[in-house]
């Protein structure tokens, strides 16, 4: 038994039991469907009806004279014994290892009882608990191509009645929640792998996988590594399905390396056009670009490769008055207002420069 629920039943071994509180007895004997406890010096447990019902494949392994603990439901029954809950104190005990076993990230091999769009539901000492598609290993991921969730839940219902070694992440007693990770359970092979690797090498993969928040790209047998959306170029990238197909092959640079995950970067192999756009831009110049994007700020506009400002919404009043303005995909007269290539930030006005 966890160590925080014997010191419960220490602090509480000289004060009066009250509803809630977890205590340990003695047992008495069972007679018509109840079980007596002995709880000195407080006087007679017994655990009935309901209570009984809950826990009747424990108690058929329960003798007389064993030791067992229980959660108080009332103290004043009217046959002046303590009620008590043999389930409700086992799932007390249970909850506590759960909060030592996320402090010592403790491993465990469950088996995938149900699957949903979000992820798996699991099992552990008869608590249900969730890991989430994104606690999910990246061979475990769903990589469905359009990211069509009715396809994404297939591919997750393709894990159910499989083991998986697990951590637990989170145990949240009050709202019955646990929550699972499999990205814990790096095991040894993979780590010997990635000390094979360091920040900042250069290196060649394969696309294996694309999903909308970036690209999986394996390096060796066994090893893969995550292109970040925001890592494939220096442009503006909406899709990363518009830049890769799984097979290609491509040359990365691992910008980190945490926790047994491996981040990679294609664009930091190819040249920052905003430093080579240092020398031919200034503030007040005239340019002309193409309206990429439209967002809540406004409108982007591209004025060459991997250079791109904002065309601020309160120019024009409205969001309707900026799209009857400007067309997606048309090239416009702009007026830098400002440019900041080191922060890769520029901001443009509609047609001539604004006195």
């Amino acid at each position: 038994m966890p160590a925080s629920v014997m010191q419960m039943f220490a602090d509480q071994a000289q004060m009066p039991p009250a509803p809630g509180d977890i205590i340990e007895g003695t047992v008495l004997s069972l007679d018509r469907a109840r079980l007596y406890v002995d709880l000195p010096p407080f006087g007679t447990g017994v655990i009935y009806g309901r209570e009984y019902m809950n826990a009747r494949e424990v108690i058929k392994r329960t003798n007389v004279g064993d030791k067992i603990s229980a959660k108080v439901i009332s103290t004043n029954t009217k046959d002046g014994y303590i009620e008590l809950s043999l389930k409700e104190a086992r799932q007390a005990a249970a909850w506590a290892e759960a909060e030592d076993m996320v402090k010592n990230k403790t491993m465990l091999e469950l088996t995938v009882k149900e699957a949903n769009k979000g992820g798996l539901i699991m099992e552990w000492q008869g608590i249900a608990g969730f890991l989430p598609a994104s606690q999910l290993k990246a061979e475990h991921y769903p990589r469905v191509a359009d990211g069509d969730k009715d396809r994404i839940l297939d591919e997750l219902r393709k894990l159910v009645g499989t083991k998986l070694p697990v951590s637990i992440i989170g145990a949240q007693p009050k709202e019955g929640k646990l929550i699972f990770s499999e990205k814990g359970a790096d095991d040894k092979e993979k780590k010997e792998l990635i000390a094979n690797y360091a920040v900042g090498d250069a290196v060649a993969g394969e696309v294996t996988g694309m999903v909308d928040f970036g690209v999986f790209v394996k390096l060796e047998e066994g090893l893969e590594g995550l292109v970040h959306i925001s890592e494939i170029d220096w442009g503006l990238v909406d899709d990363p399905r518009h830049f890769f197909k799984v097979g290609d092959k491509v040359r990365v640079k691992i910008i980190d390396i945490k926790d047994g995950k491996v981040s990679l970067s294609v664009k930091a192999l190819k040249e920052n056009p905003w430093e080579a756009a240092k020398g031919r831009y200034n503030k007040g110049d005239k340019v002309e670009g193409v309206v990429i994007k439209f967002n809540k700020h406004g409108a982007l506009a591209s004025i060459e490769e991997g250079i791109a400002g904002l065309v601020h919404v309160s120019e024009f009043g409205s969001e309707e008055k900026l799209r009857a303005a400007l067309e997606l995909g048309k090239r416009y007269p702009f007026t830098i207002s400002l440019f900041e290539p080191k922060d890769m930030r520029m901001a443009l006005n509609f047609g001539e420069k604004k006195n």
